[in-house]
């Protein structure tokens, strides 16, 4: 097993997807910070200083001006600022991986039948 394991690992398969899995989570954390650091503080300036992180539909009657993990803290919450900001974070990965596999496709040149 140990020799079908290491014959495994020398094909080149695994080592590709162990390289895409760390450059993707790295890539994600970039994303990430886009959204939140730059992306997020844009549109709220547009929205008059309005925080996303901290926008939530009360569930067991909060106040509004609390903090989000201080909503959270009395009871359920629909954090909806959040769930938007890993919308856009969604949507800028799908877009680059898009591009990127479009312009491999492109330096592959057209496919042919068999």
């Amino acid at each position: 097993m140990l020799k079908e394991f290491k014959a495994f690992v020398n094909q080149g398969n695994a080592l590709d997807l162990a390289v895409g899995v760390l450059i993707g989570a790295a890539f994600g954390k970039i994303v990430n910070s886009v959204v939140t650091d730059i992306i997020t503080p844009v549109i709220s300036l547009a929205m008059g200083g309005t925080d996303f992180s901290n926008l939530y539909i009360p569930l067991k009657g909060q106040a509004m001006g609390l903090a989000l993990a201080d909503a959270r803290k009395e009871g359920a919450v629909i954090a909806y600022g959040l769930f938007l900001n890993n919308v856009i974070e969604f949507f800028i990965i799908a877009v680059t991986i898009f591009l990127i596999v479009r312009q491999i496709n492109k330096w592959r040149g057209p496919v042919e039948k068999k």
